[in-house]
């Protein structure tokens, strides 16, 4: 118990007094994260929605891929982003691997399935009728999806909560990929499984309140805004 309050003591001055290495690597994880939820929603949500809207051979198929890629274990999807960017692999030549790029690739195929599912069984789960009522009134196809997404905007909130809250507290992909380099791609999580390996259990702690404090704010704030949308 001591340790543990001697941890979040630790990461408390460590924010007071502004230590370079700690920003540093805050600044990281959310940059590699932050960008990593946004590729996947970019791609995510489109996906999702032509599931959820058309019925082809082989939808079944690809949904089944889709929920199997939500519990992927991130260890997997690191080797096969390594493999690919390796010196000899296939894209070897573009000298990501061990890079925040590199880290931003694999985060990102992390994602892309809870993006996607959650966007699926959310349009999914819209009232056919107002399906009927938007195209009644003569909406594009444009403007019916866009009606339709802002309709299922609130539980589209929690595929970001999820997709964010998995790639941030992701370890393996990020330590495979990145190499965990000081100052380069070393992120919350890799720089706690360090610390743990070290014997510096203060410190590892002290990382590890820090990472639950920047879930907590940043699922705060999007509950904030899930909460008042849905009073209106």
């Amino acid at each position: 118990m001591d340790l543990i309050l001697e941890g979040i003591v630790q990461s408390f001055w460590l924010l007071v007094r502004g230590d370079p290495q700690v920003i540093r690597v805050v600044l990281l994880s959310l940059a590699v994260s932050g960008s990593a939820t946004v590729i996947s929603l970019v791609l995510g949500v489109p996906l999702g929605t032509w599931l959820g809207l058309t019925r082809f051979p082989g939808r079944r198929f690809l949904v089944s891929l889709v929920n199997t890629g939500m519990g992927a274990p991130p260890v997997v999807v690191g080797l096969l982003v390594t493999i690919m960017l390796w010196r000899n692999g296939p894209l070897g030549l573009l000298h990501l691997l061990y890079t925040p790029a590199a880290m931003i690739v694999a985060q990102t195929i992390i994602a892309l399935p809870i993006v996607t599912g959650f966007t699926l069984a959310t349009v999914q789960q819209v009232d056919p009728r107002i399906r009927l009522q938007i195209l009644a009134l003569g909406a594009t196809r444009l403007q019916f999806l866009w009606l339709l997404l802002r309709e299922a905007r609130l539980p589209l909130l929690a595929a970001v909560m999820a997709g964010f809250g998995a790639v941030i507290s992701e370890v393996g992909a990020s330590m495979m990929v990145g190499g965990n380099i000081t100052g380069q791609t070393r992120v919350l999580t890799t720089a706690t499984v360090m610390e743990t390996g070290k014997g510096d259990f203060a410190l590892a702690i002290a990382f590890s309140f820090i990472l639950m404090m920047l879930v907590y704010l940043v699922n705060m704030a999007l509950t904030m805004v899930q909460q008042q949308s849905k009073t209106r």
